[in-house]
């Protein structure tokens, strides 16, 4: 197998004058160089005591798999390019920050301590640099764009004035910007000096022990080659460029598409804009409708090979890995974001119908791929009733289980078929046979980190009525009441009556209850807050009964302090909701112990309201 790389060093004059001719650019991906005054005077040091800067990562143009619209380096400006020889993939800061310090003869855009856009130009000082034990952080510095530093009174400081080369020369300091041409300036120095020996000979120094680090100076370079694939390209610079701007799929395909003039990031701008008018697709991603988009098109493809009389074992696969989503041309793009738009805007009203509001109740954001995906394969067809439950079934399904976290675009691939099949008369989705949801996982369920959590308080939520005023809850509600998530038996209460920590807070002792409804309850017994909540509510012992029963709370149990039996039965009760949205037998077990719940339990979520 052939190589896809080359490593060797190059000088770093070399790498520069690249940048000036355009041999060397940048893909369009890469963002504005960011590094400020600080971090340029720490490189600069670095480069003076030939200390290393990191390896350059380039990629050889000329690669047919991997098509950039490409740019000169900031700061360049050149009318005519030289053909560009290779990309900057890993090392755009380092080499911008070194171009327009040392080779570009202006001042460099960069920014000071508090993050303000400043001019800078970069000096040494001669003296400084050739003393025993020289700091070259302290040698180094840079000045206005002025070249001037003022007092506090906006006065010129004695000695402190660069803006002519005269005083440059009297005050021995050498603007960095003539390293790669430092020739006339030693001339003019010499002379400035009437060629005294004491500043011949501490030019001669200088030079030999300063400006040859800089112009002798080797820079690391590994060149990804041109018959590198896309895949690789993508993944070996998100693992070398942890300091810069991430390379995520959706920046690789930004890249490629605007070789064919479309500008794929202002076309996710417009259609975010639209899909984000859903609280509930709020912390949908990018690379999300691209995954969605990519499972609509293999799809699409193996369709069509079937069509073909293609056989069985020679059909594309269905995918929404990365390297399937690498090969989305602009005319795939085109061809499906409509449609994954149009899915995803069923997805949030199917999500709304199932009471889940907002992205922060969602239980998996990744569920939303094969969500949308399957919406916009059945158009019309999901708005059956039938059709709905099945999809309602799945989704629950995959929520319970907990099938959907950490890696899923196998699971994804797999789902968008056989649901849609089974839709047609197949036989049941693996996520459906594989969920299985254990009765004693309801203790460990303590926060919204766990996708089953949120997943219980949508579906008490479908059947529940306010706590207080026994009105239904809908969309428009939730947000004017400010529901969340509360305790039934309050901390307080059960930390005076020693109720452990994994019981009080389970989602068992919670329900969906208003801001204004829990400062009523505050933290006393429910016998006390339910008295006052029919009074609040102008109804009696029957009617409450009723609300609290949409809730699955017992009302004896609850009017009569009784934690255990509350408990035990609001159990059961959800094990049933779970089982009729699942369509699954829950094995009922013994209660839990405490130490196992302990190992088991969530880890508490920063943003987790619960009172």
């Amino acid at each position: 197998m052939s190589t896809t790389f080359d490593s060797t060093k190059r000088s770093l004059q070399e790498f520069l004058r690249d940048v000036q001719t355009g041999k060397l650019k940048l893909p369009d991906f890469q963002r504005g160089w960011v590094w400020d005054d600080s971090h340029i005077l720490g490189l600069l040091a670095s480069v003076a005591q030939s200390f290393p800067i990191g390896a350059v990562m380039l990629l050889q143009a000329g690669n047919n798999d991997v098509k950039f619209k490409e740019r000169l380096v900031e700061g360049v400006e050149n009318p005519t390019p030289s053909p560009t020889e290779n990309l900057i993939l890993d090392g755009q800061q380092r080499l911008t920050s070194l171009y327009q310090s040392l080779f570009s003869k202006k001042a460099v855009a960069t920014r000071d301590g508090r993050g303000q856009p400043t001019s800078r130009w970069y000096y040494i000082d001669m003296k400084k640099a050739l003393a025993n034990g020289a700091d070259m952080e302290e040698a180094i510095f840079s000045t206005p764009e002025t070249r001037v530093f003022l007092d506090f009174r906006g006065n010129p400081i004695p000695g402190r004035d660069f803006s002519s080369q005269q005083n440059e020369y009297e005050s021995g300091v050498f603007p960095l910007a003539e390293v790669f041409s430092s020739s006339r300036w030693r001339s003019a120095f010499n002379l400035f000096h009437n060629h005294a020996p004491e500043f011949t000979q501490l030019w001669d120094r200088f030079e030999e022990q300063v400006l040859e680090v800089f112009k002798q100076y080797q820079i690391p370079q590994i060149v990804l080659l041109k018959q590198t694939p896309k895949v690789a390209v993508c993944q070996v610079f998100e693992k070398v460029n942890t300091g810069g701007v991430s390379l995520t799929v959706f920046e690789l395909l930004t890249a490629t598409f605007a070789v064919d003039n479309f500008l794929l990031r202002d076309d996710w701008a417009a259609r975010e804009r639209r899909l984000k008018e859903y609280k509930v697709l709020r912390s949908l991603e990018n690379t999300d409708f691209l995954q969605a988009l990519t499972l609509l098109i293999t799809q699409s493809r193996r369709q069509a090979a079937q069509l073909r009389g293609d056989t069985a074992d020679s059909l594309p696969a269905i995918s929404c890995k990365r390297k399937d989503v690498l090969r989305v041309t602009t005319a795939d793009y085109k061809t499906w974001a409509d449609q994954v738009e149009k899915g995803l805007i069923q997805a949030a009203k199917f999500l709304i119908s199932q009471k889940i509001y907002t992205h922060r109740d969602l239980p998996y954001r990744t569920q939303l791929i094969p969500l949308a995906s399957i919406f916009a394969t059945l158009g019309t067809k999901a708005e059956s009733e039938g059709v709905r439950k099945k999809i309602e079934r799945w989704f629950w399904c995959g929520v319970f289980g907990e099938l959907y976290g950490g890696a899923v675009e196998t699971r994804s691939a797999k789902d968008l078929p056989e649901v849609c099949a089974w839709i047609n008369g197949g036989q049941d989705p693996d996520t459906v046979t594989d969920a299985n949801f254990a009765a004693n996982r309801l203790f460990s369920l303590r926060t919204r980190n766990s996708a089953a959590y949120k997943g219980v308080h949508a579906l008490v939520l479908k059947q529940s009525i306010d706590f207080c005023s026994g009105a239904q809850i809908d969309l428009a509600s939730y947000f004017d009441e400010k529901l969340d998530i509360h305790h039934i038996f309050p901390r307080d209460w059960c930390g005076k009556n020693n109720v452990p920590a994994y019981k009080q807070d389970c989602i068992i002792n919670k329900t969906a209850i208003s801001a204004r409804t829990n400062r009523s309850i505050g933290g006393r017994p429910p016998g006390d807050y339910l008295l006052t909540l029919r009074k609040q509510g102008q109804y009696d012992e029957v009617r409450q009964a009723q609300i609290l029963a949409t809730h699955h709370v017992d009302f004896p149990r609850l009017a009569a302090n009784d934690f255990p039996g509350f408990l035990a039965a609001r159990e059961e009760a959800l094990l049933k909701l779970i089982e009729s949205a699942t369509g699954k037998t829950i094995t009922r077990t013994a209660p839990p112990a405490a130490a196992d719940i302990l190992a088991a339990q969530d880890v508490a979520d920063d943003n987790d309201s619960d009172t």
